[in-house]
């Protein structure tokens, strides 16, 4: 039985995730690893690289029709044989021990978020900088207070990043991602909110580290604003509960805040637009 279960989610993203396997293949556990590739929709070259496989590793490469990353996720880990899952973006790079720090972490019985951060490979541009202070993306400054241990129950689902988290396999199967829904965005908040109502604990471990291989320009960051405003709305009217769409004074605060000329202000009015329009749809 292997240790760790890693499930990789993919689209047309061929180079990347060749990149992302190489990586793995260095872990000290890589021998111990079941690696599942999903591609999320076929594509070729993504098919021609499991086709004669250059690495090592024990990879399963499963497609499932287009959908989006929480159908690709759920293919996984139903095929998923190690005790532990992990998941992971197709454009992190793992250090070489986060793999066997997932697969014995400190409370077994947790989900367990591990820390990322940009890849300096990449040209780091200033937004990029403002979206991991602001936590608009890695928001793992407001976890300093909480390494190697459980982050607090009512905020834990705000953290739970699929970009870089593990659990026991039997947890992943019976709390399967939401596949109806059809923008990008906070399936896994949502899926963080199932987690925390079923009292599964989420540890923070920022010693299992991963490096973000993406690069990211002012525009580009606005466009991905504007989208998850709009899913956060769209969920929204399936799920009440759901609290990350402003209301009231926070709304209010919103709208004056997005008149400012900063990074901050630039994109609350991405987000607003974004909400804006799915409330119009």
């Amino acid at each position: 039985m292997p240790a760790l279960s890693v499930i990789i989610p993919t689209y047309r993203r061929s180079t990347i995730l060749a990149l992302c396997l190489d990586v793995l293949e260095k872990q000290t556990i890589a021998a111990d690893l079941e690696i599942i590739v999903v591609s999320d929709g076929h594509d070729d070259k993504t098919a021609e690289l499991f086709a004669k496989p250059r690495w090592r590793l024990a990879v399963r490469f499963l497609e499932v029709p287009k959908s989006q990353q929480g159908t690709a996720r759920n293919a996984g880990t139903a095929v998923a044989a190690a005790p532990r899952c992990l998941y992971i973006g197709d454009d992190i790079f793992l250090d070489a021990d986060a793999c066997a720090k997932h697969a014995k972490p400190i409370q077994p019985g947790a989900a367990m978020l591990g820390f990322t951060t940009w890849d300096p490979a990449c040209v780091i541009t200033p937004v990029m900088r403002w979206l991991e202070r602001s936590g608009w993306q890695f928001g793992y400054g407001m976890l300093t207070e909480y390494e190697h241990v459980t982050i607090p129950v009512e905020r834990q689902h705000l953290f739970t990043y699929t970009s870089h988290i593990s659990l026991p396999t039997v947890t992943a199967k019976a709390h399967p991602f939401r596949e109806d829904m059809t923008l990008y965005g906070w399936e896994d908040i949502e899926w963080g909110m199932r987690l925390r109502h079923a009292g599964v604990p989420l540890l923070y471990e920022p010693s299992a580290r991963g490096l973000h291989h993406h690069h990211i320009e002012l525009e580009q960051s606005l466009y991905r604003m504007r989208t998850l405003g709009a899913s956060a709305a769209a969920l929204k009217k399936k799920m009440p509960e759901f609290d990350r769409v402003p209301s009231g004074w926070k709304l209010l605060a919103y709208k004056i805040l997005s008149l400012l000329p900063t990074y901050s202000g630039l994109h609350k009015r991405a987000f607003l637009e974004g909400i804006g329009e799915a409330e119009k749809a």
